[in-house]
């Protein structure tokens, strides 16, 4: 349904499931393992995996809080975007290397849902992409002592609302892992 012309490819985004990024993660454990799972079922099907990873002053690079959590491991032939911003396409090469592999729709997982979650989502349906939201394949840390709802809460919102999110030729959905489909 991507309103994107001669796109019917799929592709796996992995956002930022980096050390400092993911030590205080809500069922940190759980959701890398469900990431896991996807990345190796998109390896099998073909499916093109793509990772992202934030630079910041928190997140340097080179730095142990800036490297991807052990239990993923990236294969070297698949994409590596860093980016700075919240959006994995603002100022990155996201959309070259997803147009290069002919995808228009996106299976979407990873840190933080209420940040670079949200954002990369809202960026792909603003650009015609469809995208696809792992309902248990993505976290956030616990910043309810700033206001915010308790991480279960987050998550739980994302995925109420996303699943209603389209424009036009294009569309927001929710899966869980065992429920994703890369055709």
């Amino acid at each position: 349904m991507t309103s994107l012309p001669d796109r019917p490819n799929t592709a796996l985004v992995v956002i930022d499931v980096q050390n400092g990024v993911m030590s205080g993660a809500h069922q940190r454990d759980a959701v890398i393992a469900n990431i896991g799972t996807l990345v190796e079922r998109a390896r099998a099907e073909d499916v093109p995996v793509v990772w992202v990873q934030h630079n910041s002053d928190e997140l340097q690079a080179g730095t142990e809080a800036w490297a991807y959590v052990e239990e993923l491991r990236r294969d070297d032939a698949e994409p590596l975007i860093q980016k700075e911003y919240g959006d994995s396409f603002a100022g990155t090469e996201l959309e070259t290397v997803l147009a290069e592999r002919g995808v228009g729709r996106l299976v979407v997982t990873g840190a933080q849902t209420d940040a670079c979650v949200r954002s990369t989502l809202h960026g792909a349906l603003v650009r015609g992409y469809d995208a696809t939201l792992v309902t248990d394949a993505h976290t956030t840390e616990d910043l309810s002592q700033w206001g915010a709802p308790p991480p279960d809460a987050v998550i739980a919102h994302t995925n109420l609302y996303w699943q209603f999110e389209k424009g036009p030729g294009r569309a927001g959905s929710t899966a869980s892992t065992a429920e994703v489909s890369f055709s």
